[in-house]
């Protein structure tokens, strides 16, 4: 069964606790410390593979450790380091804290592996101790320990082009007629349960990706049926093809079809009712020519020129090529603004006990800097051009004081923030 959600839990590796010990050689009746260090916990991180293309692995494996740190032991040996944890992921997963449901991280564009958890730093073993007072420390510092939380993985589609109309319309035809995909057909309701990934060519090197959507129906936003199961693909598509039966095999008005399946992505979300259409008048080839050319004058009264209507035939092929052909060339000109979902979790507070460290100073006239491992991490998964990114960074930077530090050193509005190779106007 095709599944495009999960909740796991992820646990980080322990640090390993320091050592005490003390030489004890032959000659040497009084000899110093010499425990060593715990090794370090291993980490959590999640990688994309292609290869992927449902969450269907983590029904059977739903806890995901890393390995704990050794402990150190005598003869300053240090402890081994504990084994990271990855975990693998498709294209278009979206990692959220289960508690809050806040998007952690987005992992559709993410060609670098995500470290969600670090393993705990082992503990000094007890050599690191000894000063002139107190040559026989009988103390080590224990591991960090380790950092669990459950996720929520939730799968949302990367494709170029989705398919979307009712059951039966014919989508699951055409994209097998188009592409390389063979979804299950049949003449009856929700025939395709999953959604069906297809590469198109149109020829000529150009292509597109295209995906079925299984077929909506009224009430889907608001969760009838498998509605949102379904119209979470729809999220990052660039242009849909609405594909309706223009010859109403089944009774229904085509008309009302696709003001209710707007409707329908209009309720889940107001960026998918702006997505570049195609109106795709399928089962033409049932009809006689004054039907058909009665049918196609009334869908294109209503909707173009603002939205184009393609007559086909997905059973004979008739339309198919020029359908392809106007896909492809909307694919170019939309905005390549696929929808990409921005952390609002704020990951530093998984690892409060690392205490990474920042500095903050006035490095010239009204001009003040913060750099140091924190803010690093920061930057590392904050997209600091998008609206929410950057309320997101102005909430990190009061979190943690940062802007109160600024302001003890002398900075007043207008005076410049300085983040690497990153600068900011400081606004009260």
């Amino acid at each position: 069964m095709f599944a495009d959600r999960a909740k796991i839990y992820v646990r980080s590796g322990k640090g390993g606790d320091g050592h005490v010990s003390f030489r004890r050689e032959l000659y040497v009746p009084n000899g110093g410390p010499d425990g060593g260090d715990g090794g370090d916990g291993g980490d959590v991180i999640f990688v994309v593979d292609t290869g992927m293309n449902t969450l269907t692995d983590f029904r059977n494996i739903r806890k995901y450790k890393a390995g704990d740190g050794q402990p150190g032991s005598k003869r300053r040996r240090h402890g081994a380091n504990g084994n990271d944890i990855v975990i693998k992921v498709p294209p278009g997963t979206v990692i959220k804290d289960f508690e809050s449901g806040k998007v952690i991280m987005d992992m559709s564009d993410r060609t670098e592996p995500f470290v969600l958890l670090k393993g705990g730093r082992g503990g000094n073993g007890n050599q690191h101790y000894a000063t002139s007072t107190m040559q026989a420390p009988r103390y080590a510092q224990p591991g960090q320990p380790a950092i669990e939380m459950y996720l929520s993985l939730e799968l949302k589609m990367i494709a170029d082009v989705g398919l979307v109309g009712f059951p039966s319309v014919g989508k699951s035809t055409i994209i097998s007629r188009v592409s390389n995909s063979k979804p299950k057909i049949a003449d009856y309701h929700f025939t395709t349960l999953i959604p069906n990934l297809g590469v198109v060519d149109v020829g000529e090197g150009r292509g597109f990706v295209m995906a079925d959507i299984p077929g909506i129906i009224e009430g889907a936003a608001e969760g009838v049926g498998l509605g949102l199961d379904f119209l979470r693909h729809i999220e990052r598509t660039r242009v849909l093809l609405h594909v309706v039966d223009a010859a109403s095999v089944e009774g229904r008005d085509p008309l009302e079809d696709i003001e209710i399946i707007n409707n329908e992505l209009s309720n889940y979300s107001d960026k998918l009712i702006e997505r570049p259409t195609i109106i795709v008048a399928n089962k033409l080839d049932v009809l006689d020519t004054d039907k058909r050319e009665e049918v196609l004058k009334k869908l294109k009264d209503k909707f173009e020129p603002d939205t184009p209507v393609m007559p086909i035939s997905a059973a004979t092929g008739e339309g198919i090529k020029e359908l392809l052909e106007l896909t492809y060339k909307m694919v170019q000109e939309a905005p390549d603004d696929v929808l990409v979902f921005n952390t609002e979790f704020d990951i530093e507070q998984l690892s409060e006990r690392e205490e990474l460290s920042f500095k903050v100073e006035k490095v010239g006239d009204h001009i003040y800097s913060v750099e140091g491992p924190k803010i690093e991490r920061m930057l590392g998964y904050t997209n600091l051009e998008d609206e929410k990114g950057f309320h997101f960074f102005q909430e990190f930077m009061k979190k943690n004081k940062i802007i109160e530090q600024m302001k003890d050193l002398g900075m007043e509005e207008g005076d410049t923030v300085r983040i690497y190779e990153l600068e900011f106007e400081y606004v009260e």
